[in-house]
């Protein structure tokens, strides 16, 4: 379980998502995005910018643009293989990647009652109806709709943040979570407690998540750098995503230091 170191057919037309290189990811020129998902039904209005690429993203909602990188051809459906693929793009490892199937087991119904009472049977996610998949005791980022609300980030970061260093802890996002659980809501209990906990695997430098970095995870564009990084060419220059923990941080750090805690240890 390492990131190295550091949801029937649709009724509708498909988004066609313009294409550069890398894969999938959106150019930066004003072309419009078609208006309809997977769903069927038009697009939020809401207008979105990239403030690491200036990529401009009209039509989508910030939970769109958050699950889009596993949207491998750009039609709106997340099937399966696309989740442990992109998973794998991000740095996970095979065991890791698979556990992440788990997401269109739970996800894949909320996302196609966008359109349908029935079951998926090949659990596929629907880009368009994401928002569907909301659940409750989360940190609230996201509302209803799937927008992104800046005030509401800046106010977790300003209540947990109690360092004041623009990054929370491990510790810090335990507590956080604790506190975000609802009564009566195991489900999303769980659902959070994995989703911060991948979040942290991935992001963590130095034992915290920065702010700007968990900024474009919820918005979906770090995922694209992170996979370029990982995929580029390594050598003195490149040597890959370099955030993140894994498998080979817990046992350094019991081998050096008898801690999980490896940032804390002397480097070398």
């Amino acid at each position: 379980m390492e990131a190295n170191s550091a949801s029937s057919a649709s009724s509708g037309t498909s988004p066609t998502i313009p294409q550069s290189t890398p894969r999938n990811r959106p150019h930066t020129s004003s072309t419009k995005s078609n208006t309809t998902l997977a769903n069927g039904s038009p697009n939020p209005t809401t207008t979105s910018t990239d403030h690491n690429t200036n990529i401009k993203r009209p039509q989508l909602t910030a939970l769109q643009q958050h699950v889009l990188f596993w949207d491998r051809d750009n039609d709106g459906i997340i099937h399966p293989l696309d989740v442990y693929t992109g998973f794998r793009e991000l740095g996970f490892s095979i065991i890791f990647s698979i556990g992440s199937l788990l997401i269109p087991i739970f996800f894949s119904y909320p996302t196609t009652l966008g359109h349908s009472w029935l079951p998926d049977p090949w659990l596929r996610i629907y880009v368009g109806s994401i928002h569907k998949a909301k659940h409750g005791s989360d940190t609230g980022v996201f509302d209803l709709d799937g927008h992104f609300h800046q005030d509401r980030f800046d106010a977790m970061f300003d209540h947990w943040d109690e360092d004041a260093c623009g990054a929370l802890s491990a510790d810090q996002m335990w507590r956080m979570w604790k506190k975000n659980r609802c009564a009566a809501d195991v489900a999303g209990w769980c659902f959070a407690f994995m989703e911060l906990w991948t979040t942290w695997l991935l992001l963590q430098r130095d034992g915290r998540v920065w702010k700007d970095d968990l900024k474009g995870c919820y918005d979906g564009t770090l995922f694209w750098k992170i996979s370029e990084e990982q995929s580029g060419p390594r050598g003195h220059h490149q040597p890959g995503w370099q955030k993140g923990y894994g498998v080979r941080n817990f046992f350094g750090g019991l081998w050096r230091g008898r801690t999980w805690r490896s940032w804390e240890l002397k480097k070398d």
